[in-house]
Formats: structure tokens, C-alpha cells, sequence
């Protein structure tokens, strides 16, 4: 588990990637991109993560520029992900896509490429093709040295099995994941509209060697407005988004909380001098499902 902000998790081939990151995941292009990235990593951020879809790389990019300058730090001190969008499937356009947020991120290399959705039988009968080509593409820009490590966004363990076998098996896996909704099997049902329950996501990966990150790590408002969430804040004196961001912490899953807002973000980089306790720890774990984005590659039409 990790310790403070500049605590790492070791990938499969050796890397070490920040255990907490900053998503700019609707962050509008222009100031608030720019001006977000760059006091996140004022705050002591040294984890971005990005994405073509996000429509906001130049700006993300200019606010890497700045941080590392006005901070005194080097292009290593910082691990830069971007993620390939689904209509960038084919081996031609993953090479592009990464091409293009390196341009617009103004960088030489990324820290982590992910497939941002698989391909899914709910869509295209060739799928597993589908993924292998775009896991070929990841694979020869890994081996070009534009990427330093490869992974998937939103995978499922039926997704990920084919690949587990390939010259360079996926290293992270970065999914929904936050109080009330752990992908961790089928006890409570199938997940809500999409009539289908994944295994326990999560501990495929863990046995696997895959490190998972969360996105949305804080939920919807439901999970922030949540009574036991509320409760454990005042119990131990903090905000309800420090206690989702300690739990994911204590689950060793890197959570990637996004904020426009100065005060936000250095409040979630602010969750290493306390722990929660078993537990609390097993209350949360034991929510229903709450906050849920309804998103997941059964129901999402790409």
C-alpha cells in the first residue's frame, strides 16, 4: 500500500507509476485544463491521465509544460497517460491516435497507452480480432519506445483473457471503481441495465499481475451524500471524497480523482496521515450499488 504522493506501484515490466493520479476528464479545453493539470502538480501530483476523447490534450499538455517548469521538475518526474478512443480500433488509427496526443500533449513518449472501451460481443461478432489488432498497435509503439507501458480501460476478464498470452500482456486495467461499486462479482445481482455480471474484475487483474486504477473514484453525488460515507467522515475528521480516496488507497487501487477546483485538489492529495480502520473498511466494501455510471461495454453503443 502506499504511503504518500510520491509512493509508486511497480508495473509487470519494472516501471513505477504514481499510486494516486489527476483525470482531466471533463475539464473544457483551454484554462481549465491548463490551469487544473498545473496546480495538480503544484499540489504534488505526479500522475495525469488523459485521453484523446477528453478533447482537451492541448490544454492538459500546456498545464504539464507550466507545472513542470514553475516546480522545477523533469519530463521523468512525471508518469503522463493518454487512452486510445473505440473509433480508433484498426492498427492504423491506434498508431495515429497515439501519435496525436503525443503532438498535443507536447511530449516524446507517454507513460501508460490505454484501449479506452474493448470491442464486446454485444457489438461486433470478430471482437477478440477487433481487440488484437489494437493491442498489436500497442504492442509495436511499446516496442518503439513511444510508450513506455500498455494496458485497457473498462475491460472485463473475458475481454482480457485473450491478450493475457500476447508478446506484452496488458499491465494496468483502469476501471469504475468507488463505494458502491467495486466490480467484484455477482452478489448483488447483475449490474443495473445491463442484465450481465462480470467476475470479481479487480482480483482477475490482481492475480494477474494487472494493476487497476479507478476512475470516478468519489462516484456520483449519491455516494458523496451517502449516510455511512457521512458518518465516517466526521468520524475521523474529514471530507466524505479523502474518505473514498483512502479507501481505494487501502484496496491498492490507484484512484484518479479529477476536481477544476485549486481547494479540491489539494484536499484529495491529502489522504496519507490517516487509515481507516477494518471495519469501516468492510462497511464500505458492503454498500449497495450507488453512483453508478450506467456505463460498461455491454450497454455502451461502441
Amino acid at each position: 500500500m502506499i504511503s504518500d504522493l510520491s509512493d509508486t506501484m511497480t508495473l509487470m515490466n519494472g516501471v513505477k507509476i504514481p499510486g494516486i493520479g489527476f483525470g482531466t476528464y471533463k475539464s473544457v479545453d483551454g484554462n481549465d485544463a491548463e490551469e487544473s493539470v498545473r496546480t495538480a502538480i503544484g499540489a504534488g501530483m505526479r500522475h495525469i491521465d488523459c485521453a484523446s476523447f477528453y478533447k482537451n490534450e492541448d490544454g492538459s499538455g500546456r498545464g504539464i509544460a507550466r507545472g513542470m517548469e514553475e516546480n522545477g521538475l523533469s519530463r521523468e518526474d512525471l508518469f503522463v497517460t493518454s487512452k486510445v478512443w473505440t473509433s480508433d480500433k484498426a492498427y492504423d488509427d491506434a498508431v495515429r491516435s497515439c501519435k496525436k496526443s503525443l503532438s498535443d500533449l507536447g511530449l516524446e513518449y507517454l507513460d501508460l497507452l490505454l484501449i479506452h472501451w474493448p470491442a464486446d460481443d454485444h457489438a461486433y461478432t470478430d471482437w477478440k480480432e477487433i481487440n488484437f489488432d489494437t493491442w498489436r498497435a500497442f504492442t509495436d509503439l511499446y516496442k518503439d519506445g513511444l510508450v513506455r507501458s500498455i494496458g485497457v480501460s473498462n475491460f472485463w476478464p473475458e475481454h482480457l483473457e485473450p491478450l493475457m498470452d500476447t508478446e506484452v500482456p496488458p499491465m494496468v486495467d483502469q476501471l469504475e471503481y468507488h463505494p458502491g461499486y467495486m466490480q467484484n462479482g455477482c452478489e448483488g445481482g447483475d449490474i443495473p441495465g445491463s442484465g450481465y455480471c462480470p467476475d470479481d474484475v479487480p482480483a482477475y487483474c490482481k492475480e494477474r499481475g494487472i494493476v487497476v486504477e479507478a476512475w470516478s473514484p468519489l462516484g456520483r453525488a449519491k455516494v458523496l451524500q451517502d449516510p455511512l460515507l457521512v458518518s465516517l467522515a466526521e468520524k475521523y475528521g474529514r471530507s466524505t471524497s479523502q474518505i473514498c480516496l483512502r479507501w481505494e488507497i487501502q484496496h491498492e487501487i490507484i484512484p484518479l480523482p479529477k476536481s477544476v477546483h485549486e481547494e479540491r485538489i489539494i484536499e484529495n492529495t491529502r489522504v496519507f496521515d490517516f487509515e481507516l480502520d477494518e471495519d469501516d473498511m468492510e462497511m464500505i466494501d458492503s454498500m449497495p450499488i450507488t453512483g453508478f455510471s450506467t456505463h460498461t461495454p455491454k450497454d455502451v453503443p461502441w
